[in-house]
């Protein structure tokens, strides 16, 4: 069977989540081919070579980018299967199933997809009615192959040095349930992982396609602590002048203070850990297992043997104040950490998909609203109306700022002095410049609402009423 496998984004990196059930596709016999829409035109010809079409949707803004792009493909071949698999496929599932995809698939998505595509056959056994999958199974190496050039991603800056840079992940899901986080939904607290050759095998392709750096890019690396020590390992002692980086909760980088001298010492030179919040109030009703004094801590234990740690955000909940805002723009002042923010990351507001473990939270009621079939998510108001308002506005400075190329210190200056006017505040005292610590070059930005620019339109064929047109 000829099978299309879709992504329309991952972070900037080459989507792993098409390269891998791709790889299982074609052991299984069938045909694949792959288009990543971040970084491809849309191509009508290879939708009419599919028998079956299937969308990788591992977070929320693939999820809302995948759905415009199912919709033409539905009105344009309306015979064609169409599947939704990954961490979001099932968000929503009432109102795509039947109209949009016939098939939504969560969790370990590989087996599932097989059986899907198998059923696909004249004759064939239809496929389980399961959408939730946790069986645990091996993985082959990904077919990388069929994904454009590494050169076309997002690239490690590191001073004045600029590396390809490729993705792998050596477990999925997550042990916690942080109540905010879509993992929990489809996981449940577990993980699973990928077995150290498969990893070998994926990041030695990756190398010979150029690739100087690596992101570990499991929603925390240290869930198995044991496991990455050894993928770690493996990797350094093969390809010992590669660099790496990785996710980790900041309860996780505290614990496991052991492994970060030999974490730098095998290159090591950022990690993303989710500070969300500096109120411990908002922190806990988070369940994010930390305080923002250990967020602190984290910082200054990472720095300590050499490595830098980027904060990611959540500044708006509907129990967020001016106050909350103002303490953190001061706390990534008072830690040197303005050059480790993507600025982005200052203006992301909670989401809420289906099965939020927020939703039964007692502090959310009041300020609940309607499920948004649009946005994938239950809405919400502020309990201080002006902070929504201030929202908008950070969200709009830094798109602009953003466009017009300003630096990340100019737009926290910036930035911070909207959050101290907003607040009733003096201006802050400017925060000294300092040096641009390692990142990679597409901003951090994963369970968030998209961006203007990441809503503007997919490359795809232009609908017609009663019709389509190329």
């Amino acid at each position: 069977m000829n099978l299309l496998l879709i992504s329309t984004y991952e972070l900037g990196h080459q989507p792993l989540h098409v390269a891998s059930p791709a790889a299982a596709l074609l052991q299984a016999g069938h045909e694949v081919r792959a288009l990543d829409l971040a970084v491809q035109p849309w191509d009508d010809d290879l939708v009419g070579w599919a028998d079956a079409v299937a969308f990788s949707v591992p977070m929320h803004t693939a999820m809302r980018l995948a759905l415009p792009a199912a919709t033409t493909i539905r009105a344009k071949h309306p015979n064609i299967p169409i599947c939704l698999y990954g961490l979001y496929a099932a968000v929503a599932r009432d109102h795509t199933v039947g109209s949009v995809v016939d098939r939504v698939i969560a969790g370990e998505y590989e087996p599932a997809l097989l059986q899907w595509v198998d059923s696909l056959a004249p004759g064939a056994a239809p496929p389980t009615a399961r959408e939730v999958f946790l069986d645990a199974g091996r993985f082959a190496v990904p077919a990388r192959h069929l994904l454009p050039g590494l050169d076309q991603y997002a690239r490690l800056l590191i001073g004045d040095d600029e590396r390809l840079a490729g993705y792998v992940e050596a477990s999925h899901g997550c042990v916690h349930r942080c109540r905010h986080c879509p993992l929990p939904v489809v996981y449940d607290g577990r993980i699973r992982v990928v077995d150290v050759d498969t990893i070998l095998g994926d990041v030695s392709q990756l190398v010979a396609m150029g690739a100087r750096h690596v992101t570990f890019g499991d929603p925390d690396f240290l869930n198995g602590p044991h496991h990455s020590r050894r993928v770690v390992r493996a990797v350094h002692e093969q390809f010992p002048e590669l660099t790496f980086d990785c996710t980790a909760k900041v309860e996780h980088i505290l614990r496991h203070a052991d492994v970060w001298d030999e974490w730098a010492a095998a290159g090591c030179v950022f990690v993303v850990s989710a500070f969300e919040s500096v109120n411990d109030a908002v922190l806990a009703r988070l369940d994010k297992g930390h305080q923002a004094e250990d967020a602190a801590g984290a910082v200054g234990l990472l720095r300590s043997h050499g490595i830098e740690v980027r904060p990611s955000w959540l500044p708006f909940t509907p129990w967020t104040t001016m106050s909350d805002l103002v303490d953190l723009f001061d706390f990534v002042a008072a830690h040197d950490l303005v050059q480790n923010v993507d600025p982005v990351q200052y203006t992301i507001r909670l989401l809420l998909p289906e099965g939020s473990l927020l939703l039964e939270h007692p502090d959310m009621a009041p300020f609940l609203a309607a499920y948004d079939a649009e946005a994938l998510s239950y809405r919400w108001t502020a309990a201080e109306p002006a902070v929504d308002a201030l929202q908008g506005q950070l969200a709009a400075l830094v798109e602009a700022g953003t466009a017009d190329g300003n630096d990340v210190h100019a737009l926290f200056t910036s930035l911070r002095t909207l959050v101290h006017a907003a607040a009733g505040l003096p201006e802050p005292a400017p925060v000294g410049r300092s040096t641009r610590g390692p990142r990679l070059s597409e901003a951090w930005f994963c369970c968030a609402e998209p961006t203007a620019l990441q809503r503007a339109p997919l490359p795809l064929p232009v609908l017609a009423q009663g019709g389509a047109n190329d």
